[in-house]
């Protein structure tokens, strides 16, 4: 570190003279050109935004950013593996998750005599009693928000895969909803969707879940059933699932209208 006598004076070489130069015009050298550079870099970057303003949208979002969520999804279906799983942990590991959101939960339902209504290729209802019937499985995985934090948490449930082959039929994509209800006074409609592609679906570790960490799901975690699955982020694993439809043509997703990525895997 510099000492209080070499900050007050500086010596620069110009040719073969010794100038002395202030460090006070040195520090203001230095800020103007710190200056000019940032407002450059505010300029361009203002620039782009003006830009992207400008460009048509593709499902609510600038193209050239649905481009960028395009090559994404490309990348990951790409890597993507049925028989990978992901890691599991041991059961003392296991915490209860944040809730992180409450759409579709803020009506009022009767748990005690849930049903899945089946859509599409197939119209059933599905008693929760009958999902239980299936077989259980349970794993203490990772569940990772796209914000950037996670949590393990032990969940028990029927694989999606066992409840679509005895329940459901052949399809290219799955939608999974919250029971649809009447808008409020002002128009909003308390509804939450999500939408998956066939392979992520079938994996092995995305489950139709009534329990985590040993006890019936509560409120505010998806009671009485919700998706996890491994192989998506949060946002992918919806509370509260009243309705799966099976269609060839891709779902409409909540978040994906909103700006993000519809594919969400990781």
């Amino acid at each position: 570190m510099a000492s209080a006598s070499e900050l007050a004076t500086r010596s620069v070489v110009v040719g073969n003279t010794t100038v002395n130069m202030d460090a006070d015009s040195e520090i203001q050298r230095l800020t103007r050109r710190s200056f000019a550079t940032g407002a450059i870099a505010a300029l361009a970057g203002g620039s782009a935004l003006a830009w992207l303003a400008t460009r048509s949208t593709i499902g609510g979002i600038p193209w050239p950013l649905r481009r960028v969520l395009q090559f994404n999804e490309s990348v990951a279906q790409s890597l993507f593996d049925s028989n990978r799983l992901a890691p599991e942990f041991s059961a003392q590991r296991a915490v209860e998750p944040r809730v992180n959101g409450r759409v579709g939960l803020h009506t009022a339902t009767d748990t005690e005599s849930w049903m899945v209504r089946i859509v599409g290729k197939a119209d059933q209802r599905v008693p929760l009693a009958a999902i239980k019937e299936l077989p259980a499985y349970e794993m203490t995985t990772e569940l990772k928000c796209v914000e950037g934090w996670s949590s393990v948490v032990r969940w028990k449930g029927a694989r999606l895969a066992d409840f679509l082959a005895k329940y459901g039929s052949p399809s290219s994509f799955v939608g999974l909803s919250t029971p649809t209800v009447a808008a409020d006074s002002h128009g909003n409609v308390d509804r939450y969707y999500v939408g998956l592609d066939r392979p992520s679906a079938l994996h092995p570790q995305t489950l139709l879940c009534y329990e985590m960490n040993g006890e019936s799901l509560t409120e505010g975690h998806g009671a009485p059933l919700r998706l996890v699955s491994t192989v998506k982020y949060g946002y992918k694993c919806i509370k509260r699932v009243g309705v799966i439809e099976l269609s060839e043509n891709r779902p409409a997703d909540y978040w994906a209208e909103r700006g993000y990525d519809w594919y969400a895997g990781h």
